[in-house]
């Protein structure tokens, strides 16, 4: 450290010269302070690391649990797979059933069609036959 300087002149006891007893601190000087430095630095490292380790632990969680979501999701889109599957053949089932059951009525109403024009001959039929009948009913007389 360099000594003290003294006022040379009277002029100069206007100015404060007490910064220039201060003395400055470097590495060297610190001894076990420097030590103690280190030690909170290190502290400091901890504890951000125990942070990130906290954050690595929280998205870690998150992630198991989405997995979690997606193996429960894709579980039931085999589910809903497997049911889709069975619904296209009971489907295919009824479409085949419903293409008999129109055949069958479409044979019915085609029947029903014949039945009708024979039911209205048997009629006129039976008009005639009634006619005739009468008429030989009043010949007899």
């Amino acid at each position: 450290m360099k000594d003290k300087r003294t006022y040379k002149m009277r002029k100069e006891h206007s100015n404060d010269m007490s910064y220039e007893n201060e003395a400055t601190i470097t590495s060297e000087d610190r001894g076990e302070s420097n030590l103690i430095l280190l030690i909170e630095q290190y502290k400091k490292e901890i504890w951000e690391w125990k942070q990130k380790e906290s954050q690595w632990i929280k998205d870690k969680n998150q992630l198991e649990g989405h997995k979690r979501i997606v193996e429960e999701l894709s579980t039931k889109v085999v589910e809903i797979g497997k049911v889709n599957l069975i619904l296209k053949a009971k489907v295919n089932e009824l479409e085949g059933t419903l293409g008999s059951a129109q055949d069958i009525n479409e044979n019915h109403q085609r029947c029903n069609g014949k039945l009708q024009k024979r039911l209205t001959e048997v009629e006129e039929d039976n008009k005639k036959l009634a006619k005739q009948i009468q008429d030989l009913n009043n010949r007899k007389f």
